[in-house]
């Protein structure tokens, strides 16, 4: 009895907003795509809305002219967060590794991420943004964990230096606090 009631104090207490949540007339004119072609890269991505109203996050990864990844990006207003805030993420992947950024302010040139695997099966990632390191061009910087007031910015990014097609349904994305 005490763990249930313990249980429902804990889930009255954490709230929930949805930064994302895809359905068949979701407007996704502002999820931008960046290849490695802003480097010389020649990869490719797309996104798009699958049949179904799923986000599709989908191309092909080339290693040549010092290329290797693909990125998608939604950029939203300042949200609130707190130190114990994590996002969930309902997706379906294809087996392979993706990286989870996100910004405090978009005209960072850093981000804060972490690698994820996916299962090829639908699934929820829960990501504590205390997690997060902070990241430039592949390398982590000499700084301390996410720990900022807000966020403004989420990117999904494929980079696993190799030559590969991908392709990452999203469901919903959800800020998730206490």
């Amino acid at each position: 009895m005490k763990y249930l009631l313990a249980t429902l104090v804990f889930m009255t207490l954490m709230t929930s907003k949805i930064i994302f949540d895809f359905n068949k007339d979701s407007n996704i004119k502002e999820w931008r795509i960046v290849n490695d072609g802003v480097m010389g890269g020649l990869s490719v991505g797309n996104f798009s809305l699958s049949a179904d109203g799923h986000g599709l996050f989908k191309g092909e990864i080339s290693l040549e002219n010092n290329g290797g990844f693909s990125s998608v990006r939604y950029r939203f207003n300042k949200t609130k967060v707190t130190k114990d805030s994590y996002i969930s993420i309902k997706l379906k992947g294809d087996g392979k590794k993706y990286q989870f950024r996100v910004k405090d302010d978009s005209s960072n040139y850093y981000s804060y991420i972490v690698t994820f695997p996916t299962s090829g099966e639908w699934e929820e990632v829960k990501i504590s943004l205390k997690d997060m390191y902070p990241s430039f061009r592949g390398r982590k910087l000499d700084m301390p964990n996410f720990s900022k007031d807000e966020i403004e910015e989420i990117v999904f990014l494929i980079g696993n230096k190799r030559t590969e097609n991908f392709t990452l349904l999203l469901d919903k994305i959800a800020l998730d606090q206490l």
